[in-house]
């Protein structure tokens, strides 16, 4: 009987332990899995407004259209970033929402003297 009742405890605690290591083995991939979908993007456009909480940008091109950004503190600002200008976006999205985290502002292109 003692060796009976030995034998189905270290039949439970390795069956435990299996099911710990499947846990841990599960969570570290649901884990990598959540990193893959913060992935970021890029896209350039012509700003069509902007202020202290979002971002609006026509893009051109055949999937031209308005895209909107949501802004935060931690959103990198370079260059002046007004309605007009050409920017560069980096984001990613947040639900259904895209978050930029980097927006670049290019510098407008010289005009073209005349020749003489």
């Amino acid at each position: 009987m003692r060796y009976t009742l030995t034998a189905l405890m270290l039949v439970g605690l390795l069956a435990t332990s299996g099911l710990a290591i499947a846990q841990t083995t599960k969570s570290s991939k649901s884990s990598s899995t959540k990193s893959a979908s913060t992935a970021t993007h890029s896209v350039q456009g012509v700003v069509k407004s902007v202020d202290a909480s979002s971002l609006v940008i026509t893009k051109s091109g055949k999937k031209g259209g308005d895209m909107t950004f949501k802004l935060d503190p931690t959103t990198q600002k370079d260059g002046s970033i007004a309605s007009g200008s050409t920017v560069s976006v980096r984001y990613h999205m947040d639900g259904s929402s895209m978050v930029a985290t980097a927006v670049n502002a290019e510098a407008p292109k010289p005009a073209k003297t005349a020749k003489k």
